[in-house]
Parts: structure tokens; C-alpha cells; sequence
């Protein structure tokens, strides 16, 4: 039987501006992404969102992201190298402070956003965030994008690894996302989305938007929890994995 974890992107609600259903995804992933708040949320609820994920027994990850607040963390940077490294820095220190007071731990970290479209091909940049995780908790694992250039480096450095590919996303023929500024870039029929991860769970392989298929190796699936129809693409893709002989556990657990 193959093994694979589903993520989603959380801790990203304020008033004024609510972008998913923590609590309901809680309940139907195994990882969840909290954001460290410089491209979303407040303290208090990314803590509140940290304490349902220990309450549901959901594995933490840290996701920190470009100082982008307005942009969703979406607006692509060139930011030197320490100051990168320092922001990174802050945002795992703030989120394992956070979860050590809902008797939590953080155990991997994926960056978010733009922050991890760059280093998937930007190799300075990527060595800036290694260099981050290094500094605060090198047993961290590092969740990237399958094929991606950090993924590599930080191997070379020494760290533990997870590949991850996208429930909710369409794909380049090189293995790459679609661009959310291009038509079709963002997928929302469930029952689609379904099939495509269980192709992925069991033949390793995607259909990109030429038609053609792309080799994709993945540990852990994410459902984005700000996309329309969040919760019923991932509570469908959980179910068409499990009905697949798939089973849903966390590739990372805290030490």
C-alpha cells in the first residue's frame, strides 16, 4: 500500500479578510501550513488555528513568506540574502513560540507563495531560506515543489527533505505551476481533482495543460484552503486515495 500525506495552507484569516475554513479542513488533512504572518494572519488567530491542528492531531508546519502582506505574499522579490535569511529567521521563531504554547511543535516547513515559486528555480534565494532553517532547527524537513532547485540544496546541506505537488493546480509540461495569472491556472472541480491525485498517488505522473503527462514525485498533497470549493476538493480527494488503497499519514513528524 502507498502512503501519502494531504497539506493545506492555514492560519490565514483576519476579519477583514477571511480566506479559508480552518477548522474544516483541520479535520480531513494530516499537514498543515501555518503562516507566520508576514504575508497573512494575526497572532491570535494563527495561534488559534496552531491549537485546533494539535486539538485534531494534525502534524505543524511553518510557512513563512515574502514581508507582502498586501499581496498575499504573491508579489515576487529580489530581497538580498540577509535580509531573506533574517525574515525567514523571525517567522520560525514566531511560529514555534506560538506552537510551544498550545503544547504544539513545529516539524517541517514549506515557504509560501511567491517566496516558494522563486526558490524553485532561483538557487541564491533557495540557499538564503536553507540557510534560515539550518540556523533555527536543522531537523526540520523542508517541503518544496517536486523537481524544484531547493529541494537539492537543501539536501547538499544536509537537510531532510519532502517533495510536494498541488491538488488544486494545473501544470507546466516541465513540471512547473501555471502561472495564476493565466486562464485555467487554478482547478476547482473536485471530482477532477480526485482522479488527478490518485493517478499521482499510483502512476507518479500528472496531466499538464498540453495534454501531455508530466512525471511528478510527491510525500504530501496540498489542497490550498483559499481556493473556492477547498474543503469539498479535499474532502474528495481524501476519499477517492483512501478508496484508492492510498493511506493518508504525515511525512514529517516533530522530534
Amino acid at each position: 500500500m502507498s502512503t501519502i500525506d494531504l497539506n493545506s495552507d492555514l492560519g490565514e484569516n483576519v476579519p477583514d479578510r477571511i480566506v479559508g475554513d480552518d477548522e474544516a479542513m483541520l479535520r480531513v488533512v494530516t499537514s498543515a501550513n501555518v503562516s507566520c504572518g508576514f504575508h497573512a494572519g494575526s497572532p491570535e488567530g494563527i495561534r488559534a488555528t496552531l491549537e485546533a491542528a494539535v486539538a485534531n492531531g494534525v502534524t505543524i508546519g511553518a510557512h513563512p513568506g515574502y514581508r507582502d502582506y498586501e499581496g498575499f505574499g504573491r508579489l515576487a522579490m529580489d530581497v538580498d540574502s540577509a535580509t531573506l535569511q533574517a525574515h525567514v529567521e523571525y517567522q520560525l521563531g514566531a511560529l514555534q513560540a506560538l506552537a510551544g504554547a498550545v503544547d504544539g511543535s513545529v516539524a517541517y516547513v514549506k515557504p509560501h507563495g511567491a517566496l516558494y515559486n522563486t526558490i524553485a528555480r532561483d538557487e541564491r534565494q533557495a540557499k538564503d531560506v536553507v540557510a534560515a532553517i539550518r540556523a533555527v532547527d536543522p531537523s526540520l524537513v523542508l517541503l518544496g515543489l517536486a523537481g524544484g532547485v531547493v529541494l537539492e540544496v537543501a539536501e547538499r546541506a544536509g537537510l531532510r527533505t519532502a517533495a510536494e505537488a498541488f491538488a488544486d493546480r494545473a501544470y507546466t509540461p516541465e513540471g512547473l505551476l501555471v502561472s495564476r495569472t493565466e486562464p485555467g491556472s487554478v482547478l476547482h472541480d473536485p471530482a477532477l481533482v480526485a482522479a488527478r491525485m490518485v493517478r499521482l498517488a499510483q502512476e507518479g505522473v500528472l496531466e499538464a495543460v498540453d495534454g501531455s503527462d508530466v512525471a511528478v514525485r510527491a510525500e504530501s498533497i496540498c489542497v490550498h484552503g483559499d481556493s473556492a470549493g477547498a474543503i469539498a476538493m479535499a474532502e474528495a480527494t481524501r476519499a477517492a486515495l483512501e478508496d484508492a488503497g492510498v493511506a493518508i499519514a504525515p511525512f514529517a513528524v516533530a522530534r
